[in-house]
């Protein structure tokens, strides 16, 4: 073979090994993309949780007033 050939055989090699990184890295990214979209679900559906456990106190330890008009009318 010619160094030509030798040349552009060792290009593709290092593409084709940089295309595997590439492809590993994006599967990396996608698997802690997924992690991450998990872990605001669950906090999402926590705050929710927590909001409504929050209103439910605040309903019991402090009632609403009354809409009644003041004593000067």
């Amino acid at each position: 073979m010619s160094d030509t050939d030798d040349g552009n055989e060792k290009r593709i090699e290092d593409l084709e090994i940089m295309a595997a990184h590439q492809a590993q890295m994006i599967e990396d990214l996608s698997e802690e993309l997924q992690r991450a979209s998990a872990a605001i679900e669950r906090m999402q559906r926590s705050l929710r949780s927590l909001g409504d456990r929050f209103e439910a106190l605040e309903d019991v330890a402090a009632p609403r007033p009354e809409n009644t008009k003041p004593p000067h009318y």
